[in-house]
């Protein structure tokens, strides 16, 4: 497909259209990726799951955290290759973003022209949910990514909707064009993002809403349907399974409507670029697929935690894919109006890249703060270093609540020759996330046995309440026999000191 503007005023190769948002959004997730050497909570649970054997995350998952197991042994096997490092940790979102920007841009080139492609394929990452999870050590950018390319291969099964990367400038992918290897290659990507994440699946009405909009045969709507119906099929057994893990789930709250405004935000944003979306003929278009996209995912998740509070934005981050579809659609019609103006036409092909600069330095304090260590809950690494320069040999330590403890799991040179005198079996041999804690009693009468004890716990702004009995247990002796002498807060974490009284 080639652009309305006329080619000697701006050429924009085929290529570019791609490759621009690719490098793009590379350069974006590149940009600060350690983030000041900081690691928080959710991605210390996939530094140290991944740091165990394949048999050992294997148990673990028969008691916890089974959503996440594939995203779990793909992480081990980049930590094997490559080491246990930020860099590792969290390239494979990078790289994820990346691929969804350039299936972003191959979508909007065909369904309504390159300026459309590259508009869209660059703005999907300056998005800021898409900014925070670009360099997040988690699953929810490879299932971006998997979205995006089951969505191009979705469109390409349109009538007039074929991609034209299938024709030209790319590597041969005749195979593509038949029926049976497109819808496997369909059914199987719509698995891997539902094993990463299984409320991915929210991406099958979207797209039935998409195959509704253009008036798709009954042929597509067939070959879809056992597509979905398989890759639904290979889904379920973790679906049922970790609904009996749904107490990780469980600090989600309950929907409310300020909770709603975001959500709101987005498809305001998203209708105003299906309002400026004007295809030619019958061809399918970038509001039939951008849309159902953004608006089904984020709806249905709504409708879900009316039921079971689930309403978190990362659950469906792939939607954000329709509002980049959209944004560049917005874009391409502009650059179609100024082309139009005798005036304005030689500079048409400035929007594009005018708008995504002034974008970028609008969004310059959320870029920045995104990278930085404050823009998480905590930094497991500071306080590990805390620990290392402030503990003493002979020192014990404890962690409430008992999760904290993963500052040493990830981190354990730094604990070495403290006491964890309340942990009766470690997170590997009890195959949990946090190891297994010792009853109340003991765990009183190991403290009593100590002159210095280290507690590893939440700074006072986030801290909650202690609920577990062994947690008011270890603050209860603390408390009684102990005194604090050092306390030191660091990024959402905090180490006390506390020296037995005499």
């Amino acid at each position: 497909m080639t652009s309305d503007i006329s080619r000697p005023h701006f050429p924009l190769p085929a290529r570019a259209v791609w490759l621009v948002p690719v490098l793009w959004t590379l350069a974006l997730g590149l940009w600060g990726l350690s983030r000041q050497d900081s690691v928080w909570r959710d991605e210390a649970a996939t530094w140290q799951v991944a740091g165990r054997s394949v048999a050992d995350i294997g148990r673990m998952l028969g008691n916890v955290d089974a959503v996440h197991g594939l995203y779990y042994l793909l992480m081990h096997g980049v930590f094997e290759v490559f080491g246990a490092s930020t860099a590792s940790l969290r390239l494979p979102s990078v790289l994820g973003v990346a691929v969804a920007a350039g299936c972003v841009a191959v979508i909007g080139r065909r369904l309504a022209g390159p300026w459309a492609g590259l508009g869209g394929g660059l703005a999907l990452g300056l998005l800021p949910a898409v900014q925070f999870h670009l360099q997040e050590g988690r699953p929810y950018a490879l299932v971006a990514a998997g979205a995006g390319l089951s969505t191009l291969l979705l469109v390409g099964a349109l009538p007039g909707g074929r991609p034209g990367w299938l024709r030209g400038g790319w590597p041969r992918w005749g195979w593509l064009r038949r029926g049976w290897p497109r819808w496997a290659a369909y059914g199987g990507l719509v698995l891997v993002c539902a094993l990463l994440n299984w409320l991915s699946l929210l991406l099958l009405p979207a797209h039935a809403a998409t195959l509704w909009w253009v008036r798709a045969g009954r042929a597509v709507w067939t070959r879809w349907a056992a597509a979905s119906a398989a890759a639904v099929a290979g889904a379920l057994p973790l679906v049922l399974f970790s609904r009996g893990q749904s107490d990780q789930v469980s600090w989600i709250p309950p929907l409310t409507w300020h909770m709603l405004i975001g959500p709101a935000v987005l498809l305001a944003i998203g209708g105003v670029g299906a309002l400026l979306d004007r295809p030619r003929g019958r061809r399918p278009s970038v509001a039939a697929v951008g849309l159902p996209l953004l608006a089904v995912p984020q709806l249905a998740l709504v409708g879900l935690s009316l039921v079971q509070p689930l309403f978190l934005d990362r659950y469906v981050l792939f939607s954000l894919l329709g509002l980049a579809l959209l944004i560049g659609a917005a874009l391409g019609a502009g650059v179609r109006e100024l082309a139009r103006r005798p005036r304005t036409a030689r500079a048409a092909g400035l929007l594009v890249p005018v708008v995504v600069a002034a974008a970028v330095l609008a969004l310059l304090p959320v870029e920045l703060g995104k990278r930085a260590p404050s823009s998480r809950v905590d930094d497991v690494l500071a306080v590990s270093r805390e620990v290392a320069r402030l503990k003493r040999a002979g020192d014990a330590v404890v962690f409430v609540p008992a999760a904290r403890r993963d500052t040493a799991l990830v981190s354990p040179g730094r604990f070495a020759g403290l006491d964890d005198v309340a942990l009766a079996r470690t997170p590997v041999d009890s195959a949990t996330l946090k190891g297994e804690e010792a009853d109340p009693a003991r765990i009183r009468a190991a403290m009593l046995g100590q002159r210095r004890i280290l507690l590893v716990t939440d700074a006072a702004r986030v801290a909650k309440p202690a609920s577990a009995e062994r947690d008011r247990t270890k603050l209860a002796v603390l408390r009684e026999r102990f005194t604090p002498v050092v306390d030191e807060q660091v990024r959402g974490r905090r180490v006390t000191v506390w020296e037995r009284r005499a």
